[in-house]
């Protein structure tokens, strides 16, 4: 049962979510005198082991369950929590549910109808499109009666649900890489059997490395609370995947920042959310991949080890507390999901200080529940790790500590 913390004059902060991006969330915002509940549907996420914060585990991130159990949980505190969310599920749901939350909780969100437009692929095309941003030929396959229309794209295209959440519960696969049109028809009638649209579209020219991000947080108004841009060195699953190592990259922010906001207060995007963008190669200019909208990224702790604390700016932000004082950015560090993921030395030297995701000297439980008590997947990360180090000449594992 979770125990609520001593009287305070902050308010708390509740995180939904507890896998690698909500941990970031707990560690952006440990230290800061104000109590922390995450919040999960399993004890076993890595977040819920953090000494800086109080274990709540409800049922659902979704429907009635979810709703009920959160009233339950706010009506525990004196003063309206800070709500931040990191799983899809729970941004809809509290999206949706509003008038009943939002007596419990602080969250900003862009109205329903927004979350819907930048959280559903084929809709956020569309979108794009009709206001002149820039983003790869896409065709939005309904049914199987659609699949001709992929014979319009250029090969090789990716594949992906129009909506995350069909990928999240398993219903399809999150991303597919298909190189020819025999390829993407085989793949596309494969995902078009299970409920839920897809789109295609045509692969952007470039490397992994070539994939940036811009995080924020966006008050009343459109003021920016805070704003990163960074750029991902290395993808799990390969060129498709979620980010497995990532750095700061403030050359990019010039042209991506600027882009990012004009994207955000046409489709009146509030709250926390990021975009991602490709350099195409070919052409020479950065591509929309998509946003994120209403909870933090999956590599969201990057920013605030680089000086750049968005939660804890969308904190005092919503409390009406003075801002974040700026900071200068530290430069050659990098975040990384697991220790067994290693970048190409030519874009992460020696002179990089490199943060684990899981693994602080100041807080290893996460690290120890992900890597060790979590048996298969601590076993997959190790085989990885081993068989890497042995195709590196004598590369030590380093651990880093804020």
């Amino acid at each position: 049962m979770l125990r609520m913390p001593d009287s305070t004059e902050n308010a708390a902060v509740v995180i939904v979510g507890g896998d690698l991006n909500g941990l970031g969330l707990v560690r952006s915002l440990a230290n800061q005198k104000m109590p922390i509940i995450a919040v999960d549907t399993t004890s076993s996420k890595a977040a819920l082991w953090s000494r800086h914060a109080r274990r709540c585990v409800i049922r659902s991130f979704k429907g009635q369950d979810f709703v009920e159990d959160m009233i339950a949980l706010g009506k525990r505190f004196e003063k309206r929590p800070v709500l931040f969310l990191t799983d899809e599920d729970a941004v809809h749901t509290v999206s949706e549910n509003r008038p009943e939350l939002g007596k419990w909780f602080r969250f900003r969100l862009p109205p329903d109808t927004g979350v819907k437009l930048l959280s559903n692929k084929s809709e956020f095309h569309r979108f794009a499109e009709q206001n002149g941003f820039p983003v790869p030929h896409t065709e939005i396959l309904n049914g199987t009666s659609d699949l001709p229309l992929l014979s319009r794209l250029r090969f090789p295209c990716i594949i992906k649900p129009d909506d995350k959440r069909y990928a999240l519960s398993g219903d399809k696969e999150r991303a597919v890489r298909a190189d020819s049109l025999d390829d993407a028809m085989k793949h596309a009638g494969i995902m078009l059997r299970t409920p839920g649209g897809i789109v295609a579209q045509e692969w952007i020219e470039g490397p992994e490395s070539n994939i940036y991000f811009t995080l924020f947080y966006r008050g009343e108004n459109g003021k920016i609370a805070a704003i990163f841009t960074g750029r991902k060195l290395l993808c799990s699953p390969r060129d498709i995947g979620s980010t497995a190592i990532c750095i700061a990259a403030p050359e990019a922010g010039e042209a991506l920042e600027p882009m990012t906001l004009a994207i955000a207060n046409c489709a009146d995007f509030y709250g926390m959310g990021s975009m991602e963008y490709k350099w195409d190669s070919h052409y020479k200019r950065f591509m929309i991949i998509e946003p994120t909208v209403g909870r933090t990224d999956w590599q969201e702790e990057i920013a605030t080890l680089c000086g750049v604390n968005i939660p804890l700016a969308a904190y005092r932000y919503e409390l009406g507390l003075p801002a974040v004082p700026s900071v200068t950015v530290p430069s050659h560090v990098a975040w990384r999901s697991t220790f067994a993921e290693r970048a190409p030395r030519h874009l992460l030297t020696n002179s990089f200080r490199i943060f684990d995701g899981y693994f602080r000297w100041s807080d290893p439980l996460p690290a120890v529940q992900h890597y060790c008590i979590s048996g298969s997947l601590g076993s997959r990360i190790m085989r990885q790790w081993t068989v890497r180090r042995n195709s590196t000449s004598g590369e030590q594992i380093q651990w880093e500590e804020r």
